[in-house]
């Protein structure tokens, strides 16, 4: 138990549990994360492990005996035939038989169709009457001699779902947590380890629960395969419905013609289209038109009757090409079909996550701590869908006079969904709110930006802010637009040019004293880009990092001297000293670790030495050229790579950076 999840269990004591339990209990059952977590809930929402070790035996028992395997459907049926009833765990979908004038009820994994239904049921439970909801019921088994008599009948039935919450408990512990581990808090929830992922990674992560506490939010995420995009859709909330891109029709969505049945809106907060993309794929247009008032005027309308529906709209799918081939060839939105390629519509999305900077999910990005019962997280993001914060960032900002209408609504609600997620007890500084509204601008940037390409009757809009308490000036640019070089990201900060010849050596009475700002998730950053450069003629450096001791460390300082080597004067000789702390865990294997750099470096004229103190704390680069650089991250710059079989391992400009400054000082 780590100080985090004592934390959690003593403020939220039943709403938590410890998340590699999913696992224990799953075996091969082909169902919701929020389902089995329901169940835990139940009996293992605590931290003795005692009780979860019991826990877990009877959640796996109720699985065994409740839980329908489609191949063991006939089993299931012939058991409930002999006892007369049994209690089952299936999905449900109903409708309505007007011929008989009943509802009739359909189990996903069961196999059986047309059974009765009470009204009552389906009044309190409405859901019931779209695609398909997971329940606890209750079926019974009465033979009769009738024609046509169908002897399955639904007893009792309860969704698998939290029934209340209580928000303003909720509200009130937040301030329990620091920013950061209330981040970590969610994260984990979610199923992921908050160590592995910076504050923007995390950032990313979280904007995926947006459409679940802000009405009628259009996502659009494109981005490689394995990012866990579609994930979150599925499996975390029984709110939300994940539907394949090619499954997609007006009756289906919207409303039936023939019936007046309402579709998916009416039913879901959340429905995200998955595999979206696919330049081939055939799509109905008179679908793409209906959507495009829907998402711009939150209704639809079926003859002369207009229907409104809050549900958010979400598309994830998979680009064909690199982030850098696009900007320089085509667009970010080039991999949709034809008929979504539609600057009308794209117009309609309120946020572009960029999932390109999604990593891969690995292994050891899952987390086996403590979190929220998603369940739980799922009700309290449906009580927040109801609290209007869009004007919240007016109490410190103001957005640019160019940005349109459409462009504000689209920041403001990304910027009220992170909120209500991050500070649902509204309660944030200026430099918190600078944080959620700089990445609220940038993802409704980058739709933008794509629609002036595909269409030049856009409008170029200057995506600025002004602080209302300092009047300083804000511009904003996407990061893939620092990446290639296209925009600087403020007047006081210089992008880094990754477009810069490693091999060009700058002589050094060109070069100027200033600061390189590096963002969270950025690439194509090398040593030698960011500051090759200021290691000319330089023959004595010192450099100062404390944490040169872990395998990444110690390969991060021999990259460098590598740099050192390629920068120095042939036949030259390098001092190179290293001033490092350590402690007895890993301090014998980093002697033996400088000692092998320090014959390995001497033959290519580099003469290295070190020391350790315990007492340092600043990161810098000292040199007798005139030049210091001081390191806000130490070496430190980039975030952990896949390993021996992932290129980034290899190439620098390849590596995702975390956040840091460097700041070049004339001595």
């Amino acid at each position: 138990m780590n100080e985090l999840n004592i934390k959690i269990n003593e403020h939220f004591a039943g709403k938590v549990v410890r998340k590699d339990l999913t696992k224990l209990v799953k075996g091969n059952a082909i169902v919701p994360t929020y389902v089995l977590e329901y169940l835990l809930g139940q009996y293992c929402a605590t931290d003795d492990e005692a009780t979860i070790e019991q826990g877990v035996e009877t959640v796996k028992s109720i699985i065994a005996k409740h839980f329908v395997h489609r191949d063991e459907s006939q089993i299931i049926k012939s058991t409930i035939r002999e006892k007369g009833s049994h209690r089952i765990i299936d999905k449900v979908a109903v409708q309505l038989n007007d011929r008989q004038d009943r509802y009739e009820a359909s189990f996903a994994n069961l196999g059986l169709n047309r059974v009765p239904i009470a009204d009552t049921l389906i009044k309190e439970h409405q859901k019931l009457l779209s695609s398909g909801v997971w329940c606890i019921l209750t079926l019974a088994y009465v033979p009769s001699d009738e024609r046509d008599h169908i002897p399955w009948m639904v007893e009792s039935l309860k969704p698998i779902q939290v029934s209340n919450v209580d928000i303003e408990e909720y509200k009130s512990v937040r301030k329990h947590f620091e920013k950061e581990e209330w981040m970590d808090v969610l994260l984990q929830s979610i199923g992921l380890n908050p160590e592995e992922f910076t504050f923007r990674s995390k950032l990313l992560q979280l904007t995926r629960l947006v459409p679940f506490v802000e009405n009628n939010y259009n996502l659009i995420e494109l981005g490689p395969k394995g990012t866990g995009k579609s994930h979150i859709y599925s499996e975390m909330s029984p709110h939300g419905i994940l539907i394949s891109g090619g499954e997609v029709s007006k009756a289906k969505l919207f409303v039936n013609n023939s019936t007046g049945d309402i579709g998916l809106v009416g039913y879901w907060d959340v429905v995200a289209y998955d595999e979206f993309a696919g330049k081939t794929k055939r799509v109905d247009r008179g679908l793409v038109d209906i959507m495009k008032n829907y998402m711009a005027n939150k209704s639809f309308s079926r003859g002369t009757q207009v229907y409104g529906a809050s549900a958010s709209m979400v598309f994830v799918g998979n680009t064909d090409h690199s982030v850098a081939y696009m900007m320089k060839h085509s667009d970010l939105f080039e991999a949709l079909p034809k008929d979504y390629y539609d600057t009308a519509f794209l117009d309609r999305m309120h946020g572009y996550l960029p999932g390109w900077e999604v990593q891969k999910l690995r292994n050891e990005m899952f987390t086996s701590q403590y979190g929220f019962i998603v369940d739980y997280l799922a009700e309290i993001l449906k009580s927040l869908r109801k609290e209007d914060r869009t004007h919240d960032y007016s109490k410190y900002f103001e957005l640019s006079s160019s940005i349109t209408t459409r462009d504000k609504t689209s920041i403001a609600k990304t910027f009220a969904g992170l909120i209500k997620i991050l500070y649902p007890d509204n309660v944030f500084t200026e430099s918190d709110a600078k944080e959620i509204l700089d990445f609220s601008i940038e993802n409704r940037k980058r739709v933008k930006d794509q629609l002036r390409k595909m269409d030049e009757t856009f409008e170029e809009v200057d995506f600025s802010y002004v602080s209302k308490i300092t009047g300083e000036h804000h511009p904003i640019n996407t990061l893939e637009e620092i990446e290639n070089g296209l925009k600087t990201p403020s007047k006081n900060s210089v992008a880094i040019d990754t477009e810069v010849s490693k091999s060009v050596e700058i002589n050094q009475f060109q070069l100027e004293p200033g600061q390189k700002i590096i963002r969270d998730n950025q690439s194509g950053i090398s040593y030698d880009n960011a500051f090759g450069s200021y290691l000319l003629n330089a023959t004595n450096i010192k450099i100062t990092d404390p944490y040169i001791r872990l395998p990444y460390q110690l390969r991060n300082f021999m990259e460098l001297a590598k740099l050192i080597s390629e920068k120095k004067e042939p036949n030259s000789e390098i001092k190179l000293h290293l001033i490092t702390s350590n402690n007895e865990d890993y301090i014998e294997n980093a002697k033996d670790a400088f000692e092998q750099m320090r014959y390995s470096l001497e033959s290519m004229g580099i003469i290295f030495s070190y020391e350790f103190d315990d007492f340092i704390h600043d990161r810098s680069i000292d040199m007798d050229n005139g030049w210091k650089i001081i390191l806000g991250r130490g070496l430190d710059i980039w975030q952990k790579t896949g390993g021996w079989y992932d290129i980034n391992e290899y190439v620098q400009e390849q590596r995702l950076c975390k956040a840091c400054e460097i700041t070049f000082v004339k001595n």
